[in-house]
């Protein structure tokens, strides 16, 4: 099962949103929010709620990527976010995440028995190109016990 797949199957909102899970890797994960009228603001683009769940789910599918080998000992838990709505969003959007550390000084962390956080920055983009909306997740990894 990939990472998309595991996430669409687990996180009932991401199935919601029909989110299509692009590309998942370790230096990137990129997902994208298909254009869908019940999923619209009063504009006529994206929700803002709809873009927050669209970045939080890329920085969940990079967070797997880079570190799926840790969860026998410690959970991935997003500690906090902050969203900048930059440009109006009209049809279907991209958000592309990348780690803000390195994995191996997180796992580092943890092995020293120390509780990491690490940022996820995304960007999210209509067609076209323009970012519409930047985006910082702070992870943790929750050592288990």
């Amino acid at each position: 099962m990939s990472i998309g797949e595991m996430l669409a199957a687990t996180v009932p909102m991401a199935r919601t949103l029909n989110l299509e899970f692009v590309e998942t890797g370790r230096d990137r994960a990129v997902v994208a929010l298909p254009d869908q009228g019940d999923f619209h603001n009063h504009v006529g683009g994206p929700h803002a709620g709809a873009m927050f769940t669209l970045g939080e789910s890329a920085s969940g599918a990079i967070v797997l990527a880079a570190f799926g080998d840790q969860l026998s000992r410690a959970v991935p838990l997003a500690v906090r976010a902050e969203i900048a709505y930059r440009k109006l969003a009209m049809g279907a959007v991209t958000a592309t995440a990348t780690l803000g550390r390195p994995a191996a000084e997180v796992v580092a962390e943890l092995d020293a028995g120390e509780r990491p956080e690490f940022p996820v920055a995304i960007e999210i983009r209509r067609a076209d190109g323009a970012v519409t909306g930047e985006m910082t997740v702070v992870w943790t990894l929750r050592p288990n016990g």
